[in-house]
């Protein structure tokens, strides 16, 4: 019985975590699956409630942190003794601190298979200049003793391969994220009047949402400066939810007191307001289908989780045009798309799905069957095992 090893920076909500636990609980009956993580970074929400409900149980590595830090070298050595117990034919690390600790630790200790997947990249927006080269060039030698790199869209194949030449064509294969989708599909007539029941959204009032973890590289700044153009110009009766939480959370309030933007807590004060920060909430298909359109702002992006599961709901969304976004929508159909940082073009495009009913009823609904042929679990285990199964006979002839 073939023996995968997984390992994973942590357990945060987002593609790495559903993509690590589907493939962990879901990979057929002939592969033993080992999967271990780093420890919760206390920014973000504890998702480890998505293994949990799996009935997967993964080892904690609790030095094994979000940032580079003096522990890493002992995450590195926990992770060198459980390969050498574990014996496993196949590592596949998932996102950069896993893949630089676990790929390392699978080459000294002769691991036949090693296998990385790229959950977006840290090569734009994230860092200096300075700090993204160094960070390429380490990218490159861990490539070096990879076996195979797993893209999760063709543009970030494209950016691995020819923008920052990572590594060469033939060791990159394109395999896209899954999700379990069918639960934005079951009982939204309820999960909606739920959701605006909470927060007070009259039924004349269009709500819109974006999901997603306080950090810079979501850059919620641009979402606030639409919030303050469209208030200005519209003639609809709007509110906007920002639903999550992280190390932003103090900026992305005080820019709203800048701009002179009402909001509100709602953890703390229940009361309508034009910007609710919700907080986490963790039955995202209950967000979905309680607002009208999905927003998204970010300057950089793999695989985005929630404009995959906004498609699910049959949302219409307003993003920014950057990493894969492009290979995860159908651009003006499912949604309206603007260059980074172009304020006024992202402004314009969610005021006009606030203004207009019809484009939003003709966007309804249209990625649906996109997104579950594409990025269903079921499809990135089949694919996923194929691989596994290739790689290991190539290893035996």
């Amino acid at each position: 019985m073939p023996k995968i090893l997984r390992i994973i920076n942590r357990f945060n909500l987002g593609g790495p975590t559903y993509n690590a636990a589907y493939l962990s609980k879901y990979l057929p009956s002939d592969f033993e699956t080992l999967l271990i993580g780093g420890a919760k970074d206390e920014t973000e929400a504890n998702s480890e409630f998505i293994v949990d409900s799996l009935g997967v149980k993964p080892l904690i590595i609790a030095e094994m942190k979000r940032e580079i830090n003096a522990k890493d070298i002992i995450a590195y050595r926990k992770i060198k003794k459980i390969i050498q117990d574990f014996k496993p034919d196949i590592v596949h690390t998932h996102a950069s601190k896993a893949g630089a600790l676990g790929r390392y630790a699978a080459y000294f200790t002769k691991v036949p298979i090693v296998i990385h997947t790229f959950h977006g990249h840290v090569f734009d927006a994230y860092f200096s200049s300075a700090q993204a080269s160094f960070y390429k060039m380490l990218e490159r030698r861990l490539a070096r003793i990879s076996t195979k790199i797993i893209a999760i869209s063709e543009n970030q194949k494209d950016d691995l391969v020819n923008k920052y030449d990572i590594c060469s064509e033939d060791k990159v294969k394109i395999i896209k994220l899954g999700f379990d989708l069918n639960r934005f599909q079951e009982n939204n007539s309820e999960k909606r009047e739920q959701f605006r029941e909470k927060y007070l959204i009259d039924e004349n009032e269009i709500a819109v949402a974006i999901t997603g973890r306080l950090v810079p590289i979501k850059h919620h700044s641009l979402f606030l400066e639409a919030i303050k153009y469209v208030s200005s110009k519209t003639t609809k009766n709007v509110r906007f939810f920002i639903v999550g939480d992280g190390e932003e959370r103090q900026n992305i309030e005080q820019k709203a007191r800048d701009l002179n933007l009402d909001f509100v807590n709602f953890t703390i004060e229940k009361r309508k307001a034009l910007i609710t920060f919700t907080s986490w909430i963790k039955d995202v298909d209950i967000v979905n289908a309680g607002v009208d359109v999905v927003a998204l702002t970010s300057l950089n992006e793999g695989t985005p989780v929630s404009l995959i599961e906004a498609q699910a709901s049959g949302k219409p969304i307003v993003t920014t045009n950057v990493g894969g976004i492009s290979n995860v929508v159908i651009p003006n159909v499912t949604a309206l798309l603007s260059e980074s940082n172009n304020v006024l073009q992202f402004a314009e495009n969610l005021l006009n799905l606030v203004e207009n009913e019809d484009l939003r009823e003709n966007m309804t609904g249209k990625g649906v069957d996109f997104v579950m042929e594409r990025f269903h679990y079921s499809r990135l285990v089949n694919e996923m095992s194929e691989l596994y199964y290739s790689l290991l006979n190539s290893k035996i002839k």
